[in-house]
């Protein structure tokens, strides 16, 4: 299919002294949780944070000297702007990225530290998508797209050699979807490899269109997205990464971002690598139990991308707290006791019984729902796990009280 290993062995050449050659690392702790070898293949450590570099460097490379002279262009939500504009950087051409509004500060201010022009627009990826193109018709720059073109599939498809090179016995591989471009190069290389090796695509469920897309058996455009997952959060999949999807793909399943989050902080804690939402989103769908394709994968060697790290520093505070309380280990609760002298302390000392750590305590006297003559305490704790959660929860209502989770 458009005689895709002669693209990616070019890409490799393109390649060779450019990028990382990233790391493919055994995991101890996620092998336990799910049942399979897992091998986690590093990308966060590609340079710019991501494999985007990949792609964006061989797309430019191609170019001719007129398309190089007259600059690039393109849109992306944050990681594809970071490889284009050091691709472009490395090239000594000129670059300008659109990206949406909401983009993570960190990402646009990296963008920008690699020479290119920024331009926010739009709310997600796609405004900034036609955005861009409308520049493009001003300027007559050359437009890098973020998935959809051949050299940029190329380019992400030196991830499937690498993984091939490194877990000759590899027997499944674990890839995040936004646009499609990632896994479109990897799932081409490793299915003309060996057609027997599994490939799963993964999205987040609040931005699923590449799984919308293969259900209806035809490219859907979602009417909303939101997820956690910037980097994978996309309306609408590719064309020709549709058709690769189509004939390369084995399966697709979806992740909230519950799940996400709750995986982001098991790496974080248990493996120290901080990865961004869309970059834990593969692992998140393979250690969450829910998953029905798990089953098929216990015992098997599988590979799982890791395909960022770049993380917005002023959303890492929510996704811990959200990891946390989805691993059973923080609870935030209300109770309501007489608005008298000794009460607050009642209610600790039976937290205190049952050994957890109080973070926060605030008194409401006023509310909906606070009768008159007492008081709504809201408590933030720390708890060991769920089971830990329901003996709290039990010693409070045993005291008399009736606690509400929020």
């Amino acid at each position: 299919m458009y005689d895709i290993s002669k693209r990616v062995k070019d890409a490799q050449a393109r390649l060779s002294g450019i990028i990382h050659k990233t790391p493919l690392v055994y995991s101890n702790i996620f092998s336990s949780i799910s049942g399979s070898n897992v091998y986690l293949k590093s990308e966060h450590l590609q340079k710019t944070g991501s494999f985007k570099l990949r792609g964006a460097y061989n797309k430019i490379a191609t170019l001719t000297q007129d398309e190089k002279e007259r600059g690039v262009i393109a849109s992306s939500a944050g990681n594809h702007a970071q490889g284009v504009a050091l691709a472009a950087l490395k090239a000594n051409i000129t670059s300008t990225i659109v990206m949406p509004e909401g983009a993570p500060l960190a990402k646009v201010q990296a963008t920008k530290s690699y020479g290119a022009k920024v331009v926010l627009h739009g709310q997600v990826f796609d405004e900034a998508y036609h955005k861009a193109r409308e520049l493009q018709a001003e300027t007559g720059a050359t437009f890098i797209h973020a998935f959809d073109d051949l050299d940029i599939i190329a380019g992400q498809g030196t991830i499937g050699v690498e993984l091939l090179e490194e877990l000759p016995n590899l027997d499944a591989v674990i890839v995040p979807i936004g646009g499609g471009g990632l896994i479109s190069g990897i799932s081409a290389i490793i299915k003309e490899y060996n057609p027997s090796i599994k490939v799963i695509g993964v999205e987040a469920s609040g931005a699923a269109s590449m799984y919308a897309s293969m259900k209806e058996q035809k490219r859907i455009v979602l009417n909303k997205i939101a997820t956690i997952a910037d980097g994978i959060a996309l309306k609408e999949p590719g064309e020709l990464n549709y058709q690769f999807c189509q004939k390369y793909v084995d399966d697709f399943v979806t992740i909230n971002d519950e799940d996400i989050a709750r995986t982001m902080l098991i790496l974080l804690e248990r493996t120290k690598q901080m990865i961004e939402p869309s970059g834990a989103a593969a692992l998140a769908a393979l250690v969450t139990k829910e998953q029905e394709f798990r089953k098929d994968l216990i015992g098997k060697n599988v590979a799982v991308i890791l395909s960022g790290g770049n993380v917005d520093v002023n959303i890492i505070a929510m996704i811990i707290e959200q990891g946390l309380m989805e691993a059973g280990r923080y609870l935030r609760f209300l109770v309501s006791v007489p608005d008298r002298p000794g009460n607050l302390q009642k209610v600790v000392n039976l937290l205190a019984e049952q050994k957890v750590n109080i973070i926060s305590v605030e008194h409401f006297r006023v509310g909906a729902r606070v009768s008159l003559g007492k008081t709504e305490i809201e408590f933030v704790i720390e708890t060991i796990d769920y089971e830990h959660i329901e003996t709290i929860l039990n010693a409070l209502h045993d005291a008399g009280y009736t606690p509400i989770k929020v």
